[in-house]
């Protein structure tokens, strides 16, 4: 890890921070990453092919293990939001083919349209985000598919992937399982 985490927190590095070293801050970035897991409007598989790609750009471990069908109820149980609505209850849920075609998104005959065009649209948000904004073709493309609605919700949920998935990667917190996973158990 990139700062001093007590041993007897080093199975929970995240929580450590963020109950000791930037608690507000912190707080504020996990209310960020409910509200995205609680609101999306997005389709599971949409969600799901955005967020897998983000997180492998980010290099986040924690992220790319992570199936919001399998997990997103076990992390809210895990911070007391229990019964919540969430992208979970948004369509079927990918399989693990869907998962790993996602670095092959160009080729791969697995996606819908606008599901490669959410994956489209993640990579670009976290690798090159001035060519996206100056891309006419690929926004003319992304507004005859999403609404412009579906666009804020993708844009705000690629930002908090981002932004929240390099924080735990470039410290090493997704190194350690999260506390959301025990309470699946």
């Amino acid at each position: 890890m990139r700062i001093d985490v007590p041993a007897d927190h080093a199975d929970n590095p995240y929580g450590y921070a963020a109950e000791h070293l930037a608690p507000e801050i912190m707080k504020a970035g996990g209310h960020f990453s409910h509200a995205v897991y609680q609101h999306s409007k997005l389709s599971l598989r949409e969600f799901e092919g955005a967020r897998v790609r983000t997180a492998e750009i980010n290099g986040c471990m924690v992220c790319q293990q992570f199936r919001a069908a399998r997990d997103v109820g076990a992390m809210f149980a895990a911070n007391g939001m229990r019964d919540a609505h969430t992208v979970a209850d948004n369509g079927p849920a990918p399989d693990e083919a869907f998962y790993a075609a996602v670095p092959e998104w160009r080729t791969s005959p697995v996606f819908s349209e606008r599901e490669r065009l959410a994956i489209e649209f993640a990579e670009r948000f976290g690798t090159e985000p001035k060519a996206l904004s100056a891309d006419d073709a690929f926004w003319t493309r992304m507004h005859d598919a999403y609404s412009d609605a579906e666009i804020a919700d993708l844009a705000n949920s690629v930002a908090a992937w981002v932004g929240l998935g390099r924080v735990a990667h470039v410290l090493g917190f997704d190194q350690v399982c999260l506390p959301f996973a025990e309470a699946a158990e």
